[in-house]
């Protein structure tokens, strides 16, 4: 009988897998203001983390987005500010432990890493909030390291309607569409997480370069508007991006979405942001959890979703990008970034080749990052493409509020 956990480790050792998104920045920065002596990811983290170096070396993490989100609540040029603390306590991380992190800034950076054996540390903008309507303050995220940007995250913003909003624009903007054009140029991975679907096919409508779903699942399979409809996963080969699976049993369970919006309004009834994953917001959800079990997702529920995201997009265009340290809950057997390994197998149980798993883990996202790297360096040799000045106020005509 095949082993299927051991032919994981052996896999992921060759083919370690680079993960889409990971809040380990907000979360230092909710439970310890950036404090990294409280939370010595060197050391046993558990406690207080669904990340710390051990564990990830443990999963077979070989490269990490590490989102410098910040809350929608934050606007104008407090966002920007909170992202650049965001962006400094990465540096810093990768600072303080150069034996296991090693900075990214492109494909060969991860190569390089890999083949040292560290950690290859990339950054993403959680929110398109994040640049207050500014294309300089997306180029300058670029040049601060960051290689992806979600276009929204749970509200939208004047260029572009969120998934889990109101729908304003029914996509984007022309200010919106320059936004994308400009990430295009700089060579910054459009992330279409969080997005409406309307927003998904502005973006790939206008997009010369290949997107990514840094923690998205299959709506097919998980009726939830975070997730993926069947006609834009349809439209990543000839767009050449990758859909990165998410973990969040909200989005990838059926039972666990009424479950997680009677918790969201516990929370708010508590006075605390459904998203805080402190001691005090932890308290209050393993309370609401102990007089309400909650659906339990699995490796297997998240299985389901790729076994589905292969069929309609291909097998080059799925990753993974699990939101550790983001999330309340976990599915059972990935219940913290040690649980990579554990899915593999599954997929493995269930026929995956070693090659198929390959893509999954490392190959794809690699690829389509040096694929925008390629666009961009075209992009940037044609004189008529010199970086954008253009305004909102310009494009779509009146001075709005960036929380709006």
């Amino acid at each position: 009988m095949t082993d299927h956990l051991a032919a994981a480790g052996e896999l992921l050792a060759a083919h370690p897998v680079v993960d889409g998104h990971n809040d380990l920045p907000w979360a230092l920065r909710e439970q310890v203001r950036y404090d990294l002596d409280r939370r010595d990811i060197a050391t046993d983290q558990s406690a207080h983390l669904h990340t710390d170096l051990p564990r990830l070396r443990a999963g077979g993490v070989g490269a990490q987005f590490w989102s410098v989100y910040v809350r929608t609540d934050l606007s104008g040029d407090a966002a920007v500010s909170a992202t650049l603390e965001q962006i400094d306590v990465v540096g810093r991380l990768i600072d303080r432990y150069p034996a296991d992190l090693r900075r990214a800034l492109t494909a060969d950076d991860m190569e390089a890493a890999r083949a040292e054996g560290r950690i290859a540390s990339l950054m993403g903008a959680e929110g398109g909030h994040s640049i207050n309507c500014s294309l300089a303050t997306l180029r300058a995220l670029y040049e601060l390291g960051v290689r992806y940007m979600t276009l929204t995250h749970n509200d939208n913003i004047p260029w572009a309607d969120s998934a889990t909003d109101e729908p304003r624009l029914g996509g984007l903007s022309r200010f919106g569409e320059e936004v994308v054009r400009e990430m295009n140029r700089t060579g910054m991975l459009v992330d279409l997480s969080h997005v409406s679907a309307g927003t998904m096919r502005d973006a790939l409508r206008v997009t010369e370069a290949p997107v990514v779903f840094s923690h998205s699942s299959a709506r097919a399979v998980c009726d939830h508007p975070r997730n993926i409809p069947d006609d834009v996963l349809a439209l990543l080969p000839a767009n050449g991006g990758v859909a990165m699976v998410t973990f969040v049993p909200k989005f990838i369970l059926p039972a666990a979405i009424e479950w997680t919006l009677a918790a969201d309004e516990n929370m708010r009834a508590h006075g605390l942001h459904p998203l805080d994953t402190t001691e005090a917001g932890m308290t209050v959800q393993r309370a609401f959890e102990a007089e309400r079990p909650r659906p339990v997702a699995t490796t297997a529920t998240v299985a389901d979703h790729l076994d589905h995201m292969r069929e309609v997009a291909g097998i080059d265009h799925i990753g993974i990008g699990g939101d550790y340290d983001g999330t309340a809950f976990t599915p059972s057997g990935l219940d913290d970034v040690a649980g990579y390994p554990n899915l593999v197998a599954e997929l493995l149980r269930r026929g995956w080749s070693t090659a198929d798993v390959a893509k999954l883990t490392w190959q794809n996202a690699v690829r389509t990052l040096r694929a925008a790297e390629d666009v961009a360096r075209g992009l940037q040799a044609d004189p008529r493409r010199g970086p954008s000045n253009a305004t909102i106020e310009e494009l779509d005509g009146a001075a709005v509020d960036a929380r709006t």
